[in-house]
């Protein structure tokens, strides 16, 4: 089996039970990370490290959320990571989001308050910023690192803006859309999962 391994607390727990499990089940199992975090957990583990070039089709992924909505929307990226979070779920025939109930919300921004995280290439992060103020409202700011002088680098290189978006948003599909159009824009925002389990 090969399994996408998410970012974020819970999924040490996840990775936890996947442990007993391979042990139990003598299970051929091989782990492909979304960020230096879930690398470093599927090592410390002693799981088969895997990654996209090797294993471009996954059987399951499995991530943590910072919001899920009614509609299973989800907003992702609190950990700086969600361009590498996207692109494995987009290789797994299965999503499964691990959250717990502080995570479940009737829409977007009810409980998680910090904006949506968008990731643009450097030299694009006021432009983009400005052209989502214009077009979709709201504000957007660039993400500061508190460890080190100047703003958080993402494990791709890229900056990240965190959009507060007005209450008057409702068609995430559309939004979605909109800013992936938008030149210098890596990856964004909320996206759908085919499954969202809140534990």
């Amino acid at each position: 089996m090969k399994l996408g391994i998410g970012s974020g607390s819970t999924i040490v727990y996840a990775v936890e039970r996947i442990v007993e499990k391979v042990k139990e089940e003598n299970l051929k199992l091989i782990c492909v990370p979304t960020s230096f975090q879930a690398e470093q957990l599927i090592l410390d583990n002693n799981l088969t490290l895997g990654n996209l070039t090797t294993c471009p089709q996954l059987d399951c992924a499995i991530d943590g959320a910072d919001e899920v909505d009614s509609n299973l929307n989800l907003i992702k990226g609190g950990g700086g990571c969600h361009t590498q979070e996207k692109i494995v779920a987009s290789c797994a025939s299965k999503l499964v989001i691990i959250a717990d109930y502080k995570k479940d919300s009737i829409r977007l921004g009810e409980k998680y308050k910090k904006g949506i995280p968008i990731e643009v290439v450097p030299s694009a992060y006021t432009p983009v910023g400005e052209r989502i103020k214009r077009t979709l409202g709201g504000e957007a700011h660039l993400r500061m690192a508190k460890q080190k002088a100047g703003p958080v680098v993402t494990d791709n290189g890229n900056f990240i803006l965190d959009w507060h978006f007005p209450d008057t948003v409702t068609d995430w599909k559309q939004v979605n859309t909109e800013i992936k159009m938008m030149p210098g824009m890596k990856f964004a925002l909320s996206f759908k999962s085919k499954e969202a389990f809140l534990k």
